[in-house]
């Protein structure tokens, strides 16, 4: 080892020793006044790095420089043979070589047979062939996972080379098609192109075919119309009379082919006027009116009727607009399935309610005691009504037929079956003489209870018709239709007279109030409406939704409405300001609401097959 003089720090380093003589090597002496020779004392490398920087710092400070704070420095040493083989060893796990090498190991060391060489620092090349091992493992692992990486790249890149293939095979079969279908649409272009002369003679040829059936009929009609005028003169002849009896169609046939003066034309049409009372019907003219008519047929009332209900007064119903004003006072269980509908008769206090479960029932109010049921539908019953006297019962359902049941026989007495879907409402003209009925089948019927037949079908509407009902003591029916269209209809003529839009949703059911100005409809999104029949126009909306009404009922002042809501409570509308509170009692959807003759108490259904009774 070798130091430097003065006082200058000192320093280890290697030196190396000549084999050949030992006496030769020349050594330096140390000074001892310097604090630094506590070097020879220190036990290991670290302590003696740790003694030179304190030396050097104390140095500093004697020569009158002030340092704030020793700077921390960081010393690699270099490995030593053993700790180089003894790592080896660690790092290939010869745990018992390991402890064989440190026995003889210190034991050389202790005896002195070890030279400086032996236990001195590892050569460079053995530390950086290490390092080149590590690095070569290293490099290696990583070779292995890019390895594997590519491996998924090239599996991934065959697999879009196949899709890819795949599209573009696809691709050309979808051209291909396109291209010969658009061959295919040239050719019948053209194959129709040949056609069209053919098509224009075929016309031109249907118009003379029509022309001449047309000229045919007019030749028939003469001929027919001379055979009649010969027949009359035959009879005449037969009975003694010289003066032929004219014929209304040889009239016609004359007039068409020969020309007539004033004088005669004025002649003609007073004798045909006189005797117009002993012509006979002609054979075809009969045989239609009869088919049209019936013997058993009724006649409708004329339009002209006051309705008498205008003139009873009724107390103002405030109570049934104030929060809580209706009681509940009644629960019935009437049916096992929904309460469909529910009508109150018009001169007792007895109340009909029709079910799914097929039957009617009538009840007395308010006790709730039953009175009678009918048993006869073949599936569910959608609605009902009284006849105005209150003698009989009309019902409608989902076996497409309409019954009349007689309450003094206790039976059906009559069925009507042309509609050919389920029939969803039923109503009876105040004469008493006629039904009206909507159905699914998009068609309102009026029936004659005389004749028992279908008098007219109302067609107009392009969904099903969902209810019905005659305006009081008119011949105007009202029809609401899930085609979002309310429409009112002459009954005599079964044409539409008006045609009510402004909707979204399908209309369930639609209502004259008593006077008749006024229309209510309600649809399946809990929209109410006001429309005025007066002025065909729309008059309020109110929102009860957005659970859907199903039924309406005005009071007899017509200034409340009852709406009947999914969601198992009615809303009471004040009409005077279009304001609603609701009353709740049922457990599931409110099918359907009536209020009585004198707006005292309401009747409630609902799915839940309880009817109660609200005063």
């Amino acid at each position: 080892m070798t130091s430097e003089a003065e006082e200058g720090p000192f320093y280890l380093e290697e030196v190396s020793i000549p084999n050949d003589s030992d006496d030769d090597f020349q050594y330096e002496e140390v000074p001892v006044e310097d604090e630094a020779s506590t070097v020879d004392f220190l036990e290991d490398l670290n302590d003696a790095v740790y003694a030179i920087e304190e030396a050097r710092q104390n140095k500093l400070l004697a020569g009158g420089e002030i340092t704030s704070s020793r700077e921390a420095t960081v010393t690699q040493r270099p490995e030593v043979i053993d700790d180089f083989v003894r790592n080896f060893f660690l790092k290939m796990g010869l745990n018992r070589t390991l402890e064989c090498f440190q026995t003889e190991w210190y034991e050389l060391q202790q005896k002195g047979l070890l030279g400086d060489e032996d236990i001195g620092v590892v050569p460079d090349a053995y530390a950086r062939n290490q390092f080149l091992n590590d690095e070569v493992k290293r490099l290696k692992k990583e070779v292995d996972k890019f390895r594997s990486a590519g491996s998924k790249a090239r599996e991934a890149f065959i697999k879009m080379q196949k899709e890819r293939d795949y599209h573009r095979m696809h691709h050309r079969r979808v051209v291909q098609e396109k291209n010969r279908l658009i061959e295919d649409m040239k050719r019948l272009k053209s194959h129709y192109k040949s056609y069209e002369p053919t098509l224009r003679q075929l016309k031109h040829k249907y118009e003379l075919a029509m022309k001449e059936k047309m000229l045919t009929r007019l030749e028939r009609d003469r001929v027919v119309g001379q055979a009649t005028g010969l027949q009359a003169t035959l009879r005449n002849l037969e009975s003694g009379k010289d003066e032929p009896i004219p014929s209304v169609i040889g009239y016609r046939a004359e007039r068409m082919h020969k020309p007539e003066g004033p004088t005669q034309r004025a002649l003609r049409e007073s004798r045909m006027e006189k005797e117009a009372v002993k012509f006979q019907t002609p054979p075809e003219e009969s045989a239609q009116s009869v088919k049209d008519t019936h013997y058993k047929d009724s006649e409708f009332p004329h339009d002209d009727c006051v309705n008498p209900l205008l003139s009873l007064a009724y107390p103002v119903p405030t109570h049934l607009t104030r929060a809580g004003g209706l009681k509940l006072t009644s629960t019935i269980k009437a049916h096992d399935l929904a309460v469909s509908s529910v009508r109150i008769h018009p001169r007792k206090q007895v109340a009909v309610t029709t079910s799914d479960d097929r039957l009617w029932k009538m009840w007395s109010l308010p006790d709730g005691e039953i009175i009678m049921t009918g048993d006869g539908h073949t599936d569910w019953i959608a609605d009902c009504d009284f006849h105005p006297e209150g003698k009989q019962l009309v019902t409608g359902g989902g076996d497409t037929t309409v019954k009349v049941w007689d309450f003094a026989q206790a039976s059906c007495v009559l069925t009507l079956s042309e509609h050919t879907h389920a029939v969803w409402g039923v109503t009876w003209h105040s004469c008493g003489d006629f039904i009206a009925s909507c159905s699914m089948d998009s068609t309102s019927k009026i029936w004659d209870v005389n004749s028992e037949r279908c008098r007219s079908t109302l067609r107009g509407h392009t969904d099903s018709v969902n209810s019905i009902m005659f305006l009081h003591y008119s011949n105007t029916l009202l029809t609401s239709s899930a085609d979002k269209t309310l429409s009112l209809w002459d009954a005599r003529t079964g044409i539409c007279a008006q045609t009510f839009y402004g909707h979204m949703h399908s209309v369930n059911h639609a209502i004259f109030n008593l006077k008749g100005n006024t229309i209510a409809s309600c649809d399946s999104y809990g929209i109410v409406k006001l429309w005025d029949t007066r002025e065909i126009s729309p008059r309020a909306t109110i929102n009860v939704g957005p659970h859907p009404a199903n039924k309406l009922a005005f009071d007899p002042t017509g200034k409340i409405l009852a709406v009947a809501s999914n969601d198992g409570t009615v809303k009471m509308i004040d009409m005077s300001d279009n304001e609603f509170n609701y009353i709740s009692g049922h457990q599931d959807a409110v099918q359907t609401v009536s209020f009585d003759r004198t707006g005292q108490f309401l009747l409630t259904g609902g799915s839940d097959g309880i009817l109660q009774l609200w005063s």
